[in-house]
């Protein structure tokens, strides 16, 4: 039933009841506090959840629940009994974003959008409401390969639009704006560019998580795409424009869409350097080929069909690809003219604002951590974070380049300079002894410049380590010893394949020059790889994780195949006995 209407704002100029359809979502909310504000508004909630939780920052909205100027309704769109019942007493409608929508469940995506407007559309008329304004998006006119330059309201709607839920969205816009001017409900609709603003549960939290991942360093294409952006009071200042519109200029806004931006377009990477340099995240710089982030998406693409999603959203990253790597900018002069619309929060404005909401999530708070920080990176720690770490992840430039050059001369001796590795160490040695007594022979001053002598406690090994050592080589030799009997004896298989393949794989590696190509690749891998992996930590672990995923849902899609194979050819064997037996049984 109908939410009773307190006659303590009978003469209050005359309010009017209105229901806010998804009141509690990220747009609902602001929408419902501005209607609060006014004070001529009697306002129904309606959402998903059963019963409505408050913040604490509510407390206008907790004061009109209580005084019954607002109050709470569970909606359920695919239910038409249901939206009919919220709407019933109501004169207005304000058709907000669905929520919870899972761009991966296509079904449930369509039942809640498309079915669900023609839903509303049929209880608005059984309860003669009088207008429906619904919020829509700019990306129902946006095929997702096409850049879009100042464009109006004369745009049509794609053949074919990429994003399924954009796809879902036009349709329902479609039929909301068909319904106009039927059992007397006016209806308009909507198209805000790139809402963003505190509370966003879509837009900018998927920046963030591409940050945290390390992701948002990079630009896709030349990063010159331009893009407009609408805070999200703007949009819900848009709906009470329209609103108004609606009622006193019928003709010139009954039935027609209105694009709404901040009036202020920009490069759609710039906006994003600045909503993540205001967070603490490094500013993206490094350039992308779109020909190689498009192959990318299309291996994603194959997985996705195939194996299911692995842990990510295919659609949004198609979607976060398209609005990265294409202009589009829309002109709002129809909504300027005809809805008297303009932005009450500057872009700047909005963009600090926004900033500041989210500064929970800043790079000093987040999970990932910072390189900087006095806790070991896991590249040190698989190093055993000692001097041989410091030395591989480069963490004094001077110290780390000398290793390397020693590292190489040392490899060309003995790898590369045609000797027999016992020459190459008997030469090895004997430079060493020329250095040393060299060395030695030098004066304490030499042309100005102090000669320091290496101490001879240097090459001194002490008592303990040497017994330490003993001990090692003893202890080692007789388990070799016990793994020698025990192949001997010839029963321990699983001991033999153990010693076997890697004696193996020795030979391989030591035959010919594979040794030397094996040596020079581990050389160059050690004092790279670890660097990279500490410096791109968040990224790797994100691409291995996504691989490993994939790699499981391949293995249960082979299993899938070989066991319906399997299946396939037992069957095909039992028919072929069953149709045999009976000419063994006449043989018989």
């Amino acid at each position: 039933m109908a939410a009773a209407v307190d006659d303590r704002f009978a003469d209050l100029q005359n309010p009017k009841t209105c229901v806010v359809l998804g009141g509690r979502g990220f747009l609902g909310r602001s929408l419902v506090l501005k209607l609060l504000n006014f004070g001529n508004w009697i306002v129904r909630v309606a959402d998903s959840a059963e019963s409505i939780q408050l913040h604490a920052s509510e407390s206008l909205l907790s004061d009109a629940l209580s005084s019954a100027r607002a109050s709470y309704f569970h909606l359920e769109l695919r239910d038409k009994l249901n939206v009919t019942k919220v709407l019933e007493g109501a004169s207005v409608v304000f058709y907000m974003d669905v929520a919870g929508l899972n761009p991966n469940d296509f079904y449930s995506c369509y039942t809640l959008i498309v079915q669900g407007a023609k839903n509303v559309i049929s209880a608005c008329r059984e309860c003669k409401v009088k207008r429906l304004i619904y919020n829509s998006s700019a990306d129902v006119v946006f095929d997702g390969f096409h850049d879009i330059h100042n464009g109006d309201e004369s745009l049509p709607y794609p053949w074919k639009i990429e994003n399924v839920l954009s796809d879902f969205k036009a349709q329902a816009e479609a039929l909301i704006l068909s319904a106009n001017d039927i059992d007397g409900l006016l209806t308009c609709a909507l198209r805000p560019c790139n809402v963003f603003g505190p509370g966003d549960t879509e837009f900018v939290p998927f920046f963030l998580d591409l940050a945290r991942f390390g992701f948002a360093k990079y630009i896709i294409g030349t990063g010159d795409n331009m893009s407009d952006f609408t805070f999200y009071e703007n949009v819900a200042h848009a709906h009470i424009c329209a609103e108004e519109a609606l009622n006193f200029q019928t003709v010139s806004v009954a039935g027609k869409a209105f694009f709404i931006t901040n009036f202020e377009p920009m490069k759609f990477w710039e906006f994003l350097s600045l909503l993540l340099e205001g967070l603490g995240y490094q500013r993206p710089l490094t350039k992308l080929p779109v020909n190689l982030v498009q192959f990318v998406l299309s291996v994603l693409k194959w997985m996705h069909d195939k194996l299911g999603s692995g842990g990510f959203s295919y659609p949004l990253l198609v979607h976060f690809f398209q609005l990265a790597t294409h202009t589009r900018t829309f002109s709002c002069t129809a909504a300027r003219r005809e809805l008297a619309y303009l932005p009450i929060i500057s872009l700047e404005e909005g963009i600090t604002l926004t900033i500041d909401s989210f500064s929970h999530l800043a790079r000093e708070l987040s999970i990932s951590g910072c390189c900087d920080s006095t806790e070991q990176s896991k590249a040190a720690k698989l190093l055993g974070g000692g001097k041989v770490a410091d030395v591989l992840l480069w963490r004094n430039e001077k110290t780390s380049f000398a290793c390397f050059i020693v590292m190489v001369l040392l490899f060309y001796w003995f790898f590369l300079s045609g000797s027999t590795f016992i020459s190459s160490a008997a030469k090895f040695l004997m430079l060493v002894t020329f250095l040393l007594f060299g060395w030695g022979t030098l004066p304490a001053n030499l042309f100005g410049f102090q000669t320091k002598r290496i101490s001879s406690s240097s090459f001194k090994i002490s008592n303990s380590e040497m017994k330490g050592s003993v001990t090692t080589t003893v202890n080692q030799w007789n388990n070799n010893y016990k793994t020698i009997r025990r192949l001997r004896q010839g029963e321990d298989w699983l001991t033999f394949f153990k010693i076997a393949i890697p004696l193996y794989f020795l030979k391989l590696i030591l035959s010919s020059h594979k040794l030397t190509t094996f040596v020079g690749i581990g050389l160059v891998f050690a004092f790279t790889a670890f660097f990279i992996y500490e410096q791109y930590q968040s990224e790797i672990d994100l691409l291995a994780e996504i691989l490993f995923a994939q790699l499981n849902a391949l293995m249960r899609y082979l299993m899938r195949v070989l066991s319906d194979l399997t299946s396939r050819l037992l069957q095909k064997f039992g028919k072929a006995r069953s149709y045999k037996e009976p000419e063994v049984k006449e043989l018989r």
